[in-house]
C-alpha cells in the first residue's frame, strides 16, 4: 500500500505521525485535502491558547475512532505546520482518513 505524503510510520510501525497544515479560524471544522505534503486540516477554533490545537486534536480522534490519549501533538503547538503522533499503525490511518476526506 503506498501512503501519501503526509503519513509516515513511527517506530516499529504501530504508531503514525500524521503532518498537518491547520486553518483555524475556520467557517466549519473538517478535513479539506492535501496541501503539498501535508493534509489540510479546518477548524472554527481560534489560534490562542491553544484551543485550534485541541480542536485539531478531537477533530483527528473523532474521524480516526481512536480514543483522545492516543493523538498527542508532537510539533509545531504555535505554527500552521504541526505534527501529531497517532497510536494506530500507518495503513489504519490511511485507510480512515481517506474514507472521511
Amino acid at each position: 500500500m503506498t501512503l501519501p505524503p503526509w503519513i509516515h510510520p513511527e517506530g516499529d510501525g504501530s504508531a503514525t505521525r500524521l503532518e498537518i497544515h491547520a486553518v483555524p479560524g475556520a467557517r466549519s471544522d473538517g478535513l479539506a485535502g492535501a496541501h503539498g505534503d501535508r493534509l489540510k486540516i479546518r477548524v472554527s477554533a481560534p489560534p490562542e491558547g491553544g484551543r485550534a490545537n485541541d480542536a485539531i486534536r478531537a477533530l483527528l480522534a473523532s474521524t480516526l475512532a481512536s480514543p483522545l490519549r492516543e493523538v498527542e501533538l508532537i510539533r509545531g503547538a504555535s505554527s500552521r505546520a504541526k505534527s501529531f503522533r497517532i497510536g494506530l499503525d500507518p495503513a489504519t490511518v490511511a485507510d480512515r482518513l481517506g474514507r472521511a476526506v
